[in-house]
């Protein structure tokens, strides 16, 4: 069995994807193998992954498809995976050489279900700014990226994305996290993201901001089916992602569709929520986010914005 697939989803990238699989045809741990999956793409991306796979036969394998999204294409490089550890790289970002490797050996030594490294964005004006994604207190606090994570294959084999869907990483992850998982973390940026500046995180489309909404019915779903849900972490993540990051981030979004998103996020919040301060969870939320929350549910996310702005000034000094 080989050690570890590792999926790659291709579409409109052919400026980044020969650093991205240069990165991981020289790894340092070689018993891998790499999955391009070009989701209709229209540039000369195919060329590039052809490039590789005349020169790395059996270890590059390319497969293509008709755009339907990254979900979509992971979902299809799913079925090809042979190894017993998995791993997703966007095709504009690219690993250290030694990532793999010394995931893949934390894993063994610690029989790890998942392994979490830290991620570091590159701007397109040559900064870049390391996040800490092994620092946390509750596995549902870990970073939703699918990208800079290690997984047990037979962990998350019954898994697939929710394709055309924004937040499919989010949703993926957290299926694996509601399973009693062992979780090891290796506290250096191995990922390197090519951080552009029109992202689903950055963005002015409101309406596909309620794709949320979907995820978490979904994730329920799963949830409810396995015999994994749990009240109080279901109560967190609408609380987290919803009235919290959600709300805020669409808050700041300047189209006619702001209000009726944001009314739909509340009411939802309303309805699956109404006790949230008497959640556990709540214990260990710092005072500045229940103050935001407060205001949210309390459609004073208006009030709620200027705070924030007020603190990202006083962080820039």
């Amino acid at each position: 069995m080989i050690k570890i697939s590792v999926i790659v989803p291709v579409y409109n990238v052919e400026k980044y994807i020969d650093k991205c699989l240069n990165s991981l045809v020289n790894q340092t741990l070689q018993d891998i193998e790499i999955i391009v999956v070009n989701d209709g793409s229209p540039d000369n991306s195919q060329k590039i992954i052809d490039r590789y796979v005349r020169g790395y036969p059996d270890k590059v394998k390319s497969y293509t498809k008709e755009n339907g999204g990254q979900g979509s294409a992971r979902n299809l490089g799913l079925k090809y995976v042979t190894g017993k550890y998995l791993s997703f790289v966007d095709s504009d970002d690219w690993l250290e050489l030694n990532a793999l490797e010394d995931m893949y050996n934390l894993a063994l030594k610690e029989k790890s279900d998942i392994v979490i490294c830290d991620m570091i964005d590159h701007y397109e004006d040559g900064s870049s700014r390391i996040f800490n994604c092994t620092n946390f207190d509750s596995v549902y606090e870990v970073t939703p990226s699918a990208c800079n994570k290690l997984f047990k294959f037979s962990v998350v084999s019954d898994i697939k994305f929710l394709d055309r869907e924004w937040y499919e990483d989010f949703n993926f992850t957290t299926k694996a996290l509601l399973k009693n998982i062992k979780i090891s973390t290796i506290s250096l940026p191995f990922y390197h993201c090519h951080a552009r500046l029109i992202s689903t995180m950055n963005n002015n489309n409101s309406i596909k901001n309620l794709d949320m909404i979907t995820v978490i019915e979904d994730l329920k779903e799963y949830a409810n089916k396995n015999n994994l849900y749990n009240e109080e972490v279901f109560a967190y993540l609408i609380f987290n992602h919803i009235l919290i990051t959600s709300i805020n981030r669409v808050a700041k979004q300047k189209n006619k569709d702001v209000k009726y998103v944001l009314n739909k996020f509340i009411n939802y919040c309303h309805k699956n929520i109404p006790n949230y301060r008497k959640m556990k969870f709540y214990e260990r939320i710092t005072f500045s986010r229940k103050i935001v929350a407060y205001l949210n549910f309390h459609r004073l996310y208006r009030i709620s914005k200027v705070l924030l702005n007020i603190k990202k000034m006083l962080k820039r000094g």
